[in-house]
């Protein structure tokens, strides 16, 4: 599965930087007719999950009204160089993620 992640690679310790996600995922509900006449299965993100040197800073419940290709966008404190590590979890029961490090200095 194909993520683009936007994160700063740098910030001043104590800034609030922003982390965009767009993730290529179909988001299927089940209800859609497919072009054979036959429902089309359901294939969504149940979760997506956000870890900061470790620790879980964001968590969000994703549901079937959400368009497919879903973008997220959420705030955290730089506090340390680390790595921001995302995680989600797809209807198959797959977890799937992208990492990139945030240099604090």
């Amino acid at each position: 599965m194909v993520a683009m992640v936007n994160i700063p690679e740098t910030a001043a310790p104590g800034d609030i930087v922003e982390v965009k996600i767009l993730i290529s995922h179909p988001m299927e509900t089940g209800f859609r007719t497919g072009a054979d006449g036959n429902l089309v299965p359901r294939d969504i993100i149940h979760e997506l999950r956000c870890l900061y040197a470790g620790e879980e800073v964001f968590r969000a419940e994703i549901f079937p009204a959400i368009a497919a290709n879903p973008f997220l966008g959420f705030f955290l404190r730089a506090t340390e160089t680390a790595e921001v590590e995302l995680l989600w979890t797809d209807e198959a029961g797959q977890e799937h993620s992208e990492r990139r490090t945030l240099t604090v200095g």
